[in-house]
């Protein structure tokens, strides 16, 4: 039996700088949203192509500070079209790295460290 690939949850401590980040400044699509009542954590499903990524408020689902690797077909271009968002809390650059890939590392507002590759 297949299996698909894993989707990532990443731990957010404020709703509104995750959307800010997520939606505004990376392009991901809210795919859905999920509370137990309106006073309770967010849950937050989010797609870019062929990238699905879970945002979670809720205390254990996940470490802040968590890494992941994204590869892309061309992230050289995605990186100048991030900048030029002139985002305040970022401005990515790109690194050639030493096995291979292009790698652009960007912060998210809880300390994930989400790291756009492309193999060179």
């Amino acid at each position: 039996m297949p299996m698909k690939p894993p989707i990532p949850i990443l731990r957010s401590f404020d709703e509104s700088a995750a959307r800010a980040f997520y939606v505004d400044f990376l392009g991901f699509e809210i795919e859905f949203e999920h509370r137990f009542d309106e006073d309770a954590p967010l849950y937050l499903s989010l797609r870019r192509e062929g990238c699905v990524l879970h945002v979670s408020e809720h205390h254990g689902d996940a470490t802040p500070g968590s890494a992941l690797r994204i590869e892309m077909d061309d992230v050289q271009t995605y990186c100048r079209d991030l900048n030029a968002k002139q985002y305040k809390n970022a401005r990515p650059g790109v690194q050639r790295q030493p096995w291979g890939f292009d790698d652009m590392k960007i912060h998210d507002p809880a300390g994930n460290r989400l790291i756009f590759c492309t193999p060179v």
